[in-house]
This record gives C-alpha cells, sequence and structure tokens, in this order.
C-alpha cells in the first residue's frame, strides 16, 4: 500500500520487529504492528515523507481491509497514530476527524483484564456483523444507521410500515440496529460525563455499552461476561469489553487505591470456575506512535 503511494513498484526494508502487546488480547495488536512498521517505511522512503498521520492511517486500514482480510474500520490505526498525551480520542468515522477528549478522572484509572481467551478478528464474526449493518442501513434508505434518529426505536419501531418491517428477513438485523443507535449515543454521553467529571456517570455508561455489546451484538463472551460482574461485584464503578469481542479483553474503571482489590476478586473469580488464570494491564492515555530517538 505504501509503494503504491510512494509511486513505486516496490517499497522494502528489512525489519526487527519487538513488542509487549499481548497478541489475541483484543488491544489493537495488529493495528500496533501495521502503524509503527508504517511510520518506520514513512521515515527512512524519501517518496513518504510528507505522508501525515491521517494518511497513514487509510494507509494501514487498507493494509488490513484487502491483504490482511480483516474488515477493520480504523478506529485502532486512528489512535495509534493520532493520540493525544493524557487524552481519549473521539472519532468520527464518517470524515475521521478527531476530537481529543482529557482524562478528567485522575484518581481512578483503566485496568485492562486478557482473559487469554485468543481473539482473532479474521474469523468472520466481525465481519458478518458488519455486512448485516450494512444491510440494514440499506433497507432503511439511510447511507449510515447514525443517520437514523434514535428514538425511531422506541417511536416508530414496531408501526405497520415502520423500520421493523424493512429489516424482515435480515438475520439478527434488530438487535444489531438497536446496538449501534444506543451505543453512538453512550459515546457522546460518556464524553460529556467527562467533562463534567462524573465517574459515576462514566462508570454506568461503560457497564451499559457491555450489557448492549453482549446481548444485542452479541459479540461477548463467559469470561468477558465473568470479568465484568467480578469487578463490579468488587466496587468497580463501571466494565466493559473492549476489543472485536469473542474474547480478548476488558476494561474496568477503578479508583487508583482499589487497583489490587479489583484485580484479586476478578483473579478469584476466575480461579472459582476453573479458567486459566487472566493477566493484568494498566491503560494509561498516552502519544501517538512515534519515533524513539
Amino acid at each position: 500500500m505504501l509503494a503504491e503511494r510512494a509511486g513505486a513498484a516496490e517499497v522494502g526494508m528489512d525489519v526487527l520487529v519487538d513488542g509487549h502487546v499481548p497478541l489475541g488480547a483484543g488491544l489493537s495488536s495488529s493495528a500496533a504492528l501495521s502503524c509503527s512498521v508504517g511510520l518506520a517505511l514513512r521515515d527512512l522512503v524519501p517518496q513518504l515523507d510528507a505522508l501525515s498521520a491521517a494518511e497513514l492511517v487509510d494507509v494501514c486500514v487498507r493494509a488490513e481491509n484487502e491483504v490482511a482480510g480483516a474488515a477493520t474500520g480504523g478506529m485502532d490505526q486512528t489512535v495509534s497514530l493520532r493520540a493525544v498525551d493524557e487524552h481519549l480520542l473521539l472519532l468520527d468515522a464518517r470524515d475521521r476527524s478527531v476530537v481529543p477528549v482529557a482524562w478528567t478522572l485522575p484518581d481512578h484509572e483503566l485496568l485492562v483484564v486478557d482473559t487469554r481467551v485468543h481473539h482473532a478478528l479474521g474469523d468472520g464474526q466481525y465481519e458478518r456483523r458488519r455486512r448485516t449493518c450494512e444491510e440494514a442501513a440499506a433497507a432503511l434508505g439511510v447511507g449510515s444507521l447514525r443517520e437514523l434518529d434514535p428514538e425511531v426505536l422506541d417511536r416508530d419501531w414496531e408501526r405497520p410500515a415502520g423500520p421493523a418491517r424493512a429489516l424482515h428477513g435480515i438475520p439478527d438485523a434488530l438487535p444489531r440496529v438497536r446496538h449501534v443507535l444506543t451505543e453512538n449515543e453512550r459515546v457522546l454521553d460518556l464524553v460529556a460525563a467527562l467533562r463534567e467529571q462524573d465517574m459515576a456517570r462514566v462508570g454506568s455508561l461503560m457497564t451499559a455499552s457491555h450489557a448492549s455489546l453482549r446481548d444485542d451484538y452479541e459479540v461477548s463472551c463467559p469470561e468477558l461476561d465473568l470479568t465484568v460482574e467480578a469487578a463490579l461485584g468488587a466496587g468497580a464503578p463501571g466494565a466493559r469489553m473492549t476489543g472485536g469481542g469473542f474474547g480478548g479483553s476488558a476494561v474496568v474503571l477503578v479508583a487508583r487505591t482499589e487497583v489490587e482489590q479489583v484485580a484479586e476478586s476478578v483473579a478469584q473469580a476466575f480461579a472459582r470456575e476453573g479458567l486459566d488464570a487472566p493477566a493484568f494491564l494498566h491503560a494509561v492515555p498516552g502519544p501517538p506512535a512515534r519515533r524513539v530517538r
């Protein structure tokens, strides 16, 4: 993909890859690999040095879509290359614009729980759900589900000529559409809650997101559900799965003083169920991929 951008027949280099992102943990290891290698190539190949971070995101997305066969939408690549230190990133997937959102809960952090259930984005499940959403949007006469008023779910759904009829024949369309519409609302609500430093609201929105991913989008798994349940039971304000689902990791909003307590509660829950012990990581909003000199 970069050779195409450079106008060359081929672009290549010898590469040594050394990393610590857990593979198959739903923590964007594939984006970490493609973005870091893409960034290195941009710095080393003269024809590519004018490539912006946003343009490099597009190149990495195409590489995953067209070469690796994973129908990713660009969220992981965007945050890998366009992150802002000590901020979350609000991404508009329509125009690829980003708005940095300050992390306003200094007494809390995100504890990442790797369930050790291997997650593979290329297994077709993610693409199948994406296709369902695209078919549903077409049946409802919109270019994207985000164009629908979320209130349509309550106000118009069951009327004779309503959306439910338009989606007849598309398997699982109703819960998939419901997840997308409600999740978009939750994202905006969470940004507002962070700006208001409303920790309880941030936590409840995270947990509601997990419930929707579990019940409507159906991409969770027993280990992820157990993690969320155990973390909430130990006093965490909120928790949800992250990544493409069907394994991988969950993120838990937790007070800094209670990190060990929550982690121990999750580990004990796994042990009681006879599961392999999970791994724990601390997530700190950091800067984007960059050259380390």
